[in-house]
């Protein structure tokens, strides 16, 4: 992992799975890490793994899927909707998950961190 004005390298692009999640750990922290590919548009997306409500690391295995335009992940243990651009539950406004900023440099898949 190297880092650079706050924003780490995670992974290769080629790690990433075409419409589907994977797994990065950063500072001891599990990241969803989400290739939504439509058409010739593609887009990442970095969201927490930790399901608040079913109280594991598992929404990388999440179904994606989108709710009024908004691309959203679906918890695979309690089906609870998540937007994947701001982290807010669809289904209990008390509820969202932390959200990192992403890009690909040179074909490396980078977060920012935040303060």
């Amino acid at each position: 992992m190297s880092t650079s004005n706050n924003w780490v390298t995670v992974c290769s692009d080629t790690d990433l799975v075409s419409n589907s999640g994977v797994c990065a750990l950063l500072n001891d922290q599990q990241i969803a890490l989400f290739q939504i590919k439509v058409g010739n548009d593609i887009q990442i997306f970095a969201v927490s793994n930790w399901d608040p409500i079913g109280k594991a690391n598992v929404l990388y295995r999440g179904l994606l899927g989108s709710v009024e335009n908004a691309k959203v992940i679906i918890s695979p243990l309690y089906k609870q909707r998540y937007c994947l651009d701001s982290g807010q539950c669809l289904d209990d406004d008390t509820i969202k998950l932390l959200v990192y900023p992403v890009r690909i440099e040179q074909n490396q898949v980078q977060l920012q961190l935040v303060d």
